[in-house]
């Protein structure tokens, strides 16, 4: 089984277009638009028509359908189309999904895509306001109570054992903060262009939840983003250079929930981002020291600690003084926290930059590239090569 196995999917797929929208805090347009102009946008950087597509995979949580997504963007008959839950859990599985279509035959051109007006419309730092019954508005019923109503309430409860546990300060996540929003300066299309900060910026910044301060918690964006997925022999002839899936995997703990795993044995980790680390180092063979380039979800910068953690790179409390050290190129877009909040969608168009030559910082030589997806709950990852 592929939870103790290397899966066959590995280098039989590769990413082949990027697009994306500008990245605002209001779009005025559609979210339906929004998701046009970045299908339309990967297709012609892939050096296809929308004629070409024959298959489309997405997010539970958005509210553009396939079918009109396609309708609005000239595509035609569909053979494939997929949805995948738990938030920003499902980017890197969105491509996982198309991969999975292209490898078995069922669909030839996939285009996955995600588009929100997060800051202009329904806000998900909010918090809870509706919920329609279901098992997991059961289980937020033993959180919601207690005041713990917004993701940050919910990631503090675990950063505060985190800190605990390894003799931290609350100023550990900051290196996080100024490693990304470094990169988000020198990065035109990000929102926190020309605006870097310092550690003791993060430090001054206000409380969210203790230990979580407004820096440590990424920002809400309007704006959408599309990649286009084929087979790895039909990508050697496109415009631009594929970006191969060299293994891809989703990941759920024992004792999982949405962001309120607090029954575990241990809160000081994120087992199912263990899961997805383990198979993608399976399936493609290499090992950390062998990854160029990390894109990892940061919608909060105490779970970037816990995610190179997991994978590797460092032992259980040391990732801060890892990136510190500036030890792995990380976020070199800006992540969530600098570019923009795309549900980590346009981290996979940066790890495609990145394999290209193509990134506003780019890293010389730089030939694998890690992306993961939303932590504290169900997950998913990618490592992408160059072909060859």
């Amino acid at each position: 089984m592929s939870l103790r196995t290397r899966d066959g999917l590995g280098g039989r797929a590769a990413v082949v277009g990027i697009g994306a929208t500008e990245f605002s805090k209001d779009s005025g347009r559609s979210e339906l638009s929004l998701a046009v102009e970045a299908v339309r946008a990967a297709l012609d950087d892939a050096g296809l028509a929308p004629s070409d597509v024959d298959g489309m995979v997405t997010f539970t949580m958005d509210t553009n359908p396939e079918i009109t997504v396609a309708q609005a963007s000239g595509i035609g008959e569909l053979s494939f189309f997929s949805r995948v839950h738990y938030g920003g859990g499902a980017a890197c599985a969105t491509v996982q999904q198309a991969a999975l279509a292209v490898a078995t035959g069922v669909a030839e051109v996939v285009v996955c895509y995600r588009a929100f007006n997060e800051r202009s419309g329904r806000r998900f730092g909010s918090g809870v306001q509706q919920r329609e019954p279901s098992a997991e508005g059961v289980a937020l019923g033993w959180q919601l109570p207690f005041g713990l109503l917004t993701p940050a309430s919910w990631v503090a409860m675990i950063a505060q054992r985190y800190l605990h546990t390894y003799g931290l300060t609350p100023d550990a996540f900051g290196h996080v903060a100024v490693t990304d929003r470094r990169h988000a300066a020198r990065n035109p299309a990000a929102y926190f262009h020309g605006k870097p900060i310092t550690l003791a910026d993060h430090a001054a910044s206000r409380w969210i939840v203790e230990p979580l301060r407004l820096l440590d918690c990424c920002q809400e964006t309007d704006g959408g983003q599309a990649v286009v997925v084929t087979s790895v022999e039909r990508a050697r002839d496109l415009r631009r250079p594929p970006a191969v899936i060299l293994a891809a995997a989703q990941g759920a703990g024992r004792k999982q929930e949405a962001m309120t795993s607090f029954y575990r044995d241990e809160l000081t980790g994120l087992p199912e981002m263990g899961v997805v680390a383990r198979q993608l180092w399976r399936t493609s063979g290499l090992a950390p020291s062998e990854i160029d380039v990390s894109i990892l979800y940061d919608h909060f910068t105490p779970f970037v600690l816990m995610q190179l953690e997991e994978f590797g790179f460092c032992g259980p409390g040391e990732a801060a003084d890892f990136v510190a050290a500036d030890a792995l190129p990380l976020n070199t877009h800006g992540g969530q926290l600098g570019e923009a909040y795309l549900h980590g969608m346009n981290g996979i168009a940066e790890a495609v930059r990145q394999l290209r030559g193509t990134s506003v910082n780019q890293i010389p030589g730089a030939e694998r590239t890690l992306v993961t997806a939303g932590t504290g709950v169900p997950t998913s990852g990618l490592i992408l090569g160059t072909d060859g």
